[in-house]
């Protein structure tokens, strides 16, 4: 449940686990999807959140003179396969 504020923005509430959900216009807006990484950063006003990048392919087993297009490149071929299994292989009938 999200409640709207025009100048505040958007306001949820946090689950006993700790969870909080992402209104829905927002992860449109911002192409956040299930299985997505936010990073979240104290900051002297507050928190402040945001979806990680892909790294530019870091951690894949690439030489280092494979240019930074590239490799995310290859990171986005990745993550496209891995949310196609997830939906495929994942979901339970």
């Amino acid at each position: 449940m999200s409640t709207e504020n025009e100048s505040e923005g958007k306001t949820t509430r946090i689950t006993r686990k700790g969870q909080v959900t992402i209104p829905k216009e927002l992860r449109e807006e911002f192409g956040l999807e299930e299985g997505d990484e936010l990073l979240w950063q104290k900051t002297e006003e507050g928190i402040r959140i945001r979806k990680t990048t892909r790294s530019a392919g870091r951690g894949m087993l690439v030489d280092d003179d494979v240019p930074a297009e590239k490799r995310e490149e290859m990171a986005e071929e990745m993550e496209t396969e891995i949310r196609e299994k997830r939906q495929t292989e994942w979901t339970t009938e």
